[in-house]
């Protein structure tokens, strides 16, 4: 399954276009796409915390999800790093 995911906060950092496509096995759950974005940070972001990533939510259009849940079948995704500030 392809999911394109959106990067907000933090994340917008490592891609300046705001979204990168991963590949995951089908059946999919917000782990398994937690696992694949782990990997591609390693790989492709020099600056990449997997701290941030650990703390972060993944959304559909509608919901935040837990790792449990199944990816939505239209592969569209948001990853929510948490915010601070005044």
């Amino acid at each position: 399954m392809t999911v394109t995911l959106r990067l907000f906060g933090a994340f917008r950092e490592y891609e300046p276009s705001g979204r990168v496509q991963l590949q995951v096995p089908e059946p999919a759950t917000v782990a398994d796409l937690r696992a694949a974005l782990d990997a591609f940070g390693r790989t492709h972001w020099p600056a990449f915390r997997p701290e941030l990533l650990r703390v972060s939510a993944f959304a559909s259009a509608s919901d935040v999800l837990r790792d449990a849940e199944p990816l939505p079948a239209d592969g569209e995704l948001a990853i929510l790093p948490p915010v601070s500030g005044g």
